[in-house]
């Protein structure tokens, strides 16, 4: 990933020509395109992206943007061009920008085994598993959905089947996930609000993962 620099611009959304880009660059994945169209994706992709982050970070931390090229070492597609910008935030947050639209999440994409083991524990206990189920439900009345990369397809082993949280324990990552269809908002200021407003809403997921599950601290060797 890309350290996002300081630009003074003031956040304006992306214009139509941003998702246009991606509309062609899904058509012809090829340099040549890429080469046709980089003041495309600096000017009116990227850089929008950098001053939202800029403007983002007071409250939600740096920010920082995915490289656009893919790494095809093990891929078997070949594509050398991602079809969409991705950034991170430090204090929680991924954003997503492509042809079909913006998107955000926050959590925990993927656990690692002790983190999986934490979550599974908290979840199971009394006090801190009403909690997630009572933010689970407040997101998803804000329309978020709460998903993770990989779910079992029963509870896990040594867990009761009819587990009041059986949903919950199923998972293998928990992340609060929201997608916007494109929209002439898209290209104006309301796109920060959207995307402030859906990190403020899962900031309570954020702050359980944190308290209950934390990061992965792998075993010493």
């Amino acid at each position: 990933m890309s350290r996002v620099k300081v630009d003074p611009v003031a956040f304006r959304g992306w214009p139509s020509e941003a998702l246009e880009f991606y509309e062609g660059l899904e058509a012809d994945n090829s340099k040549t395109y890429w080469t046709a169209h980089k003041t495309v994706y600096e000017d009116l992709v990227r850089a929008p992206m950098t001053a939202l982050l800029e403007e983002l970070e007071p409250e939600f931390g740096p920010g920082r943007i995915f490289r656009p090229y893919r790494d095809v070492r093990f891929s078997a597609d070949k594509s050398p061009y991602k079809t969409a910008i991705a950034a991170t935030l430090t204090r929680g947050g991924y954003l997503h920008l492509s042809a079909e639209g913006l998107a955000a999440g926050s959590g925990i994409y993927h656990m690692e085994r002790d983190q999986l083991a934490r979550y599974r524990a908290a979840v199971d206990d009394d006090r801190s598993g009403p909690p997630l189920e009572r933010i689970v439900a407040e997101a998803a009345a804000d329309g978020i959905r709460i998903d993770g990369h990989d779910r079992l397809k029963r509870v896990p082993r040594g867990y009761p089947p009819d587990h009041p949280r059986a949903n919950l324990l199923r998972h293998k990552g928990v992340v609060a996930w929201k997608e916007w269809p494109v929209a002439p908002w898209l290209g104006t200021a309301a796109a920060k609000r959207r995307v402030a407003d859906f990190l403020r809403a899962s900031g309570p997921l954020n702050e359980w993962l944190a308290t209950r599950v934390g990061p992965s601290m792998p075993e010493a060797e």
